[in-house]
C-alpha cells in the first residue's frame, strides 16, 4: 500500500435510496455527510455504478410501477442516471461502470482518466461482491466493505485499526469492514497515515459545513500529506469523538457553531455560562485530560469572543499602546444599555462621546439565533422603537469607506482579509432619507414584504396568520411581536460571494431593450429566469431622462441590466 490512498471509488449502493415506493431517487443522508468531505480531501474520486444503472436496486420498485402502470423501466433508469450525473457534477466527481463482467475495461477506463495513481485506489462497497472484488484486489485496491443495518461485525466501527497496524497473522491487509459511511474519512485517514510515514502533523477539524466549504476554496483541508507536512481528518460527533481524536495532534474547531445558550454575567471579570451541544462538550472534556493536544483555540478563550462587551473593555486597551507623533489607535466609542426608554439616554449617550447616526448590536455576538441582529440608528426618538435584543451595545458608527480589513494571528504572523462593508455614515444617510431616516435593519425585514410576495398572498389572509405558519419554519425565525423575518442561520460571506459571481451585469443594449427583446438577445447562449433592469443614474441621483422615456409594459428600462 506504498503511497497511501490516492484515489477513491464509491459504489452506487452506499449511496442512493428512495423516499417513496414512486421512485423518487435520493442520496442518503449519509452520502450527503461524505461528499463535501471527499471533495475538500483533494483526493479525487468517482462514482461507480453497473451497467443498467443499479437495476438491482430499484427491481422492487421497476415491479410496482409497472404493475401500477405508472412508469416505465427505462425511465425509472434514467432517474438514477440523472441523480448520478448531477452528483458527479456537483462535486467534481467522475462516473465509471464497474462489474465482474467488464472489470478490465472499467480499470482500463480510470486507468486513462486518472493516469499514474501513485498509490492506492480505495473501493467503498456495501456488499462482498464474489466475482468483482477479487480481480480489484489483484490490481492493489483496498476494499472497504459497509456493514448492513443489523450486520454490524461484533468488533465494531474500528475494526480497521488493527488491520492498518498489522494485525493478527493471516488477517487480509486489503479488505476492511466499516460499520457507516461516516467511517470513510477516518480510514482514509489511518490507511494514509500508515502508508506514507509518521513525520506529519495531524490536524482534526469540526466546523459547520458553510464554513468548512470557505477554507476548502483555499485547499485547507487534504487528507493527503501537504507540502508542508499537514494531513488533516475531519471529526464527526456521529462517532465516538474520542477514538478520533487518539489520531490527531491538532484540533481545529469552531465551537461558536455548537453553542446551546449563553448566560451573561453581570461582571466583566467573570467568566459567562456557555452551553455547547454534548458532543463539543465531549471534545472538551476529551482535551482537558490530554492537554498534550494543541487545542485551536482553548475554550477559555471564547468567552471574550461572544460578549461584545467585553470585546469593547478589551478595545480600550489600545490607548495604552499609542505614542506621541504616532498614528493614534483606539477601539470605537460605545455604552451598554439594559432598556431603551432609559430616562437618561440622551445624557449617557453624550458621556460616552456617541453621536448620531449609531450602530446598536446585542451584548451577545455569535452562537445565538439573534446575535446578529443589529440596527443603524439616525434620530435619538427611535431608540424607544428598537427591536434589538437586550442587553445591548450602542457603538460609535465608524466610517471606513465601505471596506474592512480583518486582521488574524496565528503565532508570530499576522494575516489580513479585505470585505466589503456598509459605507460611510454621510452616504448612508442620503439613502436612507427616502425612507424618513427609520432604523437601518440588518439581518430582518418586515413580515409585510414577505406578505407581499404573490405565492404567499394565495396562501394566507392576514400577517398575524403568516407569522404563525413561519414560527414551525426550521429555515425562518420570527420575532416575538410577529412583524419581522429573519434566516435562522445568516448568510455567510462564501454564500455573498457565490451570489455576487452569479450576477452579470449588461450595459451598452440596443435602443429596443424591451423585456421579450432581452430574453430573445440573451437566450441565445443559455436559459434565462428572469431580467431586472435598472435606471441609470444622473448626478443628482434621479433617473435620466432616456431611462424616464423608455417605459414599456409598466417596467422601467435602461441600457443596463441584470440576470
Amino acid at each position: 500500500m506504498g503511497g497511501g490512498v490516492r484515489r477513491v471509488v464509491l459504489d452506487e449502493s452506499v449511496l442512493f435510496g428512495c423516499e417513496d415506493p414512486t421512485g423518487k431517487a435520493s442520496l442518503l443522508p449519509a452520502a450527503e455527510y461524505l461528499f463535501p468531505k471527499l471533495r475538500h480531501s483533494t483526493i479525487p474520486t468517482g462514482i461507480s455504478h453497473r451497467h443498467d444503472l443499479s437495476a438491482q436496486k430499484v427491481g422492487g420498485l421497476i415491479l410496482y410501477e409497472l404493475r401500477e402502470g405508472i412508469i416505465s423501466y427505462e425511465i425509472l433508469l434514467c432517474r438514477w442516471a440523472s441523480l448520478l450525473q448531477g452528483v458527479a457534477a456537483q462535486y467534481s466527481f467522475d462516473c465509471f461502470v464497474l462489474d465482474a463482467s467488464s472489470t478490465d475495461d472499467a480499470l482500463n477506463e480510470i486507468q486513462l482518466a486518472w493516469g499514474d495513481i501513485g498509490g492506492s485506489i480505495l473501493y467503498l462497497v456495501s456488499s462482498n461482491n464474489d466475482a468483482l472484488l477479487p480481480k480489484l484486489r489483484t490490481r492493489d485496491w483496498l476494499i472497504v466493505i459497509l456493514g448492513s443495518i443489523g450486520q454490524e461485525r461484533a468488533d465494531g466501527p474500528h475494526h480497521l485499526h488493527p488491520c492498518v497496524d498489522g494485525g493478527p497473522a493471516g488477517e487480509d491487509s486489503s479488505m476492511f469492514y466499516i460499520n457507516k459511511v461516516e467511517e470513510l474519512p477516518l480510514t482514509i485517514f489511518r490507511l494514509n497515515k500508515k502508508g506514507i510515514s509518521n513525520n506529519v502533523v495531524t490536524v482534526g477539524y469540526i466546523m459547520k459545513p458553510s464554513r468548512e466549504e470557505d477554507f476548502s476554496k483555499r485547499g485547507a483541508f487534504p487528507m493527503y500529506p501537504s507540502q508542508n507536512g499537514l494531513i488533516f481528518m475531519p471529526l464527526s460527533f456521529a462517532l465516538p469523538i474520542s477514538s478520533q481524536l487518539q489520531e490527531v495532534d491538532v484540533v481545529l474547531h469552531k465551537a461558536t457553531d455548537e453553542i446551546m445558550s449563553i448566560e451573561l454575567n453581570g461582571s466583566s471579570k467573570l467568566p459567562n455560562k456557555i452551553t455547547y451541544t454534548r458532543g463539543m462538550q465531549e471534545l472538551g472534556m476529551y482535551m482537558e485530560r490530554h492537554p498534550d493536544i494543541c487545542l485551536i483555540d482553548p475554550f477559555n478563550n471564547i468567552d471574550p469572543v461572544v460578549d461584545r462587551l467585553k470585546i469593547q473593555q478589551i478595545l480600550l486597551g489600545l490607548e495604552d499602546i499609542n505614542k506621541p507623533g504616532c498614528c493614534k489607535i483606539r477601539g470605537p466609542h460605545f455604552l451598554k444599555v439594559d432598556n431603551f426608554n432609559e430616562p437618561n439616554l440622551v445624557q449617557s449617550l453624550s458621556e460616552s462621546k456617541l453621536s448620531l447616526p449609531s450602530i446598536i448590536k446585542p451584548q451577545v455576538s455569535c452562537g445565538v439565533a439573534d446575535a446578529h441582529s443589529m440596527e443603524i440608528v439616525f434620530r435619538v426618538e427611535d431608540f424607544k422603537d428598537l427591536s434589538v435584543p437586550l442587553p445591548a451595545v450602542i457603538q460609535e458608527y465608524v466610517d471606513y469607506s465601505s471596506t474592512l480589513f480583518k486582521f488574524y494571528v496565528l503565532g508570530e504572523k499576522v494575516f489580513f482579509a479585505v470585505k466589503k462593508s456598509t459605507p460611510n455614515a454621510g452616504t448612508l444617510k442620503k439613502l436612507c432619507e427616502k425612507n424618513e431616516l427609520k432604523p437601518l435593519i440588518f439581518d430582518r425585514v418586515p413580515i409585510s414584504v414577505v406578505a407581499s410576495f404573490k405565492k404567499i398572498k394565495a396562501l394566507v389572509s392576514s400577517h398575524s396568520q403568516l407569522a404563525t405558519v413561519l414560527r414551525n419554519s426550521t429555515k425562518l425565525v420570527v420575532s416575538e411581536d410577529g412583524k419581522k423575518v429573519r434566516r435562522f442561520h445568516p448568510l455567510t460571506e462564501s454564500d455573498m460571494e457565490e451570489l455576487q459571481s452569479l450576477i452579470v451585469v449588461a450595459e451598452n443594449l440596443p435602443e429596443d431593450h424591451c423585456h421579450q427583446n432581452l430574453m430573445k438577445i440573451f437566450s441565445a447562449v443559455g436559459s434565462v429566469k428572469t431580467i431586472r433592469t435598472c435606471q441609470p443614474q444622473t448626478s443628482n441621483g434621479g433617473p435620466s431622462s432616456a431611462s424616464r422615456s423608455s417605459k414599456t409594459d409598466n417596467m422601467l428600462f435602461s441600457n443596463k441590466g441584470n440576470l
